[in-house]
């Protein structure tokens, strides 16, 4: 077969699996449909259980009682899809992979897809009930405190995505050690740059306010330190079984 020839089935290969990527996601949202007011309630939950009383939500937009809803159901699909869609890129690349890449790219992939969830997770129970308890409690005297849904969903379709990808970071640590593009020691030793540079990621992907921003840059940190401790023990491993392979 001819590097054209490989060229072009890579590119029909590509163009299925994203086909599939998106028949699968709108499958998702079609199910999800005829819940969408009920799944925008459940999503809306934090926010409506700390409204000051006689308060509620209000829509500003002529179609955002529609609309948003239906951005929600979407949105919540691309989140649900994301093992779908990341075997997909998987399957897609794996055939280039030498055996121990393959390896140790498995157990990553699936780690990616648990703290992706792990991080939306944490945004919801955690992130959203701090916050938004909060920011009520801070409304300037005079001011009727009533959300907008369509304001309220950006907020968070942010935080969901913000903190999913924040709760990657040992996933990238891992990668940069394996890779060989740095070591545990000296990520390490940059341990106060990251400090500072986690809370500047956390002002960029957060709303503006200390809470949200302290409580996103923490948690990366922390994740920070778990990335050098495992990318530690996969390169002693992978040192330990060279030796081993290693001829006398």
């Amino acid at each position: 077969m001819t590097d054209q020839q490989t060229f072009v089935s890579h590119l029909i290969e590509l163009r299925t699996r994203l086909i599939r990527s998106v028949v699968f996601i709108l499958v998702i949202v079609i199910v999800q449909l005829p819940f969408a007011g009920k799944i925008y309630s459940m999503m809306a939950s934090p926010v409506m259980a700390y409204l000051p009383e006689g308060s509620s939500m209000i829509a500003t937009g002529v179609l955002s009682p529609f609309l948003t809803p239906f951005k929600m159901v979407f949105i919540l699909g691309i989140i649900i899809s994301m093992p779908f869609l990341l075997y997909q890129i998987w399957s897609f690349v794996s055939p280039g992979l030498y055996k121990h890449e393959k390896r140790i790219a498995r157990p990553l992939l699936f780690s990616s897809i648990f703290l992706f969830y792990l991080g939306c997770m944490f945004a919801y129970f955690v992130i959203f009930p701090i916050l938004f308890q909060f920011i009520p409690a801070i409304s300037p005297a005079g001011v009727n405190y009533m959300p907008d849904i369509n304001s309220y969903l950006d907020i968070v379709v942010r935080l969901f995505f913000a903190f999913g990808l924040a709760f990657e970071v040992p996933i990238a640590v891992i990668l940069m050690i394996l890779m060989g593009v740095t070591t545990p020691e000296k990520l390490a030793n940059s341990r106060p740059y990251v400090i500072v540079g986690v809370f500047v990621v956390g002002m960029i992907l957060t709303p503006p306010d200390l809470i949200s921003q302290t409580l996103m840059a923490i948690p990366m940190w922390l994740l920070f330190e778990v990335g050098i401790l495992m990318g530690r023990v996969l390169k002693k491993r992978r040192t330990d079984e060279n030796s081993i392979k290693k001829p006398d």
